[in-house]
């Protein structure tokens, strides 16, 4: 297989899809490790397998309907396997291996099928001291963005899963693209106030818009720089409880075709006033684990355009 990623739009035509068989159920309070997971553990509203089965079924079926052969993860037993972009990424022609927190590494296992497709050479392991999630991980053709947190609240936060040092390591794998990284807000208690990935509050999208929560970002400077990079007429700003609910983690099969959720009214209106097709999936039951979209997608090639 000849990966190919260059941004996060072009005309997608492999992607691994998570899976929810054997997921496990619903976590102890304690062993849950974003703030979404542990509001609904509470409230008695984490969703169950049948749920989250027929979601990703739906999400599988959109993307077949667009000619994309759509890979599965191995099921492994008790291992929750929804969210693929997490445990890996694609830049260029090159498969990362995420160095994730203790609790979801044996969630790469079931790719094995998927990496022997790939082969070893175009395989990286990443450093031992360099933590990375793929959904902190956006390409833009020769940019690179990369949301992080800084020594004290990676240190802090059960949700920092990008520390510094990703940048750095990044570059020296691909000194000729510009690594701009994006200090993110955290917070192990409220979803209201986490960014838990940078796709939480920036996604950039095939028609030059991009959507963003500007209080996502701990540097004003950052939100800035992207209204200088992608035109402030370009710029669809989501509020915090869209932030919340995830309305920037949609996903792109086409330049102009983008998988919406259904609950998503008014960002869905504004997408297709500015031109794209939106395809709407419910994904109510999967949002309650803290991801959506982009979450469960883990892409290995789009046309190269």
């Amino acid at each position: 297989m000849h990966l190919c990623i260059n941004n996060e739009f072009s005309k997608l035509r492999k992607v691994v899809l998570g899976t929810g068989v054997d997921f496990g159920g619903c976590p102890k309070l304690e062993d849950a490790y974003d703030p979404k997971s542990k509001e609904h553990i509470i409230q008695n509203t984490f969703p169950k397998e049948l749920a989250i089965k027929r979601e990703l079924e739906a999400m599988r079926t959109v993307l077949e309907s667009y000619d994309v052969d759509v890979l599965r993860p191995k099921s492994i037993e008790n291992c929750n396997q929804i969210f693929a972009r997490d445990v890996g990424f694609v830049i260029e022609d090159q498969f990362f291996i995420s160095n994730m927190i203790q609790q979801r590494r044996d969630e790469i296992l079931g790719l094995d099928a998927v990496l022997s497709m790939i082969g070893e050479s175009k395989i990286n392991i990443i450093p031992e001291d360099v933590f990375v999630e793929g959904g902190d991980v956006i390409v833009f053709s020769d940019h690179l963005f990369v949301g992080f947190s800084n020594i004290l609240d990676f240190s802090q936060y059960d949700v920092s899963r990008t520390n510094k040092k990703a940048l750095d390591f990044l570059h020296t794998v691909f000194p000729e693209k510009k690594i701009i990284g994006f200090e993110l807000c955290k917070s192990d208690v409220q979803s209201i106030d986490n960014c838990l990935h940078l796709d939480c509050c920036f996604q950039p999208l095939g028609l030059g818009d991009v959507i963003i929560y500007a209080d996502g970002f701990k540097c004003k400077k950052d939100v800035e720089l992207i209204n200088n990079l992608f035109g402030k007429d370009n710029i669809i700003l989501i509020n915090r409880n869209e932030m919340s609910n995830m309305c920037s983690n949609i996903f792109s099969i086409d330049k102009n075709i983008i998988i919406s959720d259904v609950n998503f009214s008014r960002l869905n209106n504004v997408l297709s006033s500015r031109g794209y097709i939106v395809e709407e999936v419910d994904y109510s039951e999967i949002s309650k684990m803290g991801g959506l979209f982009r979450c469960t997608t883990l892409p290995l090639i789009r046309e190269n355009v």
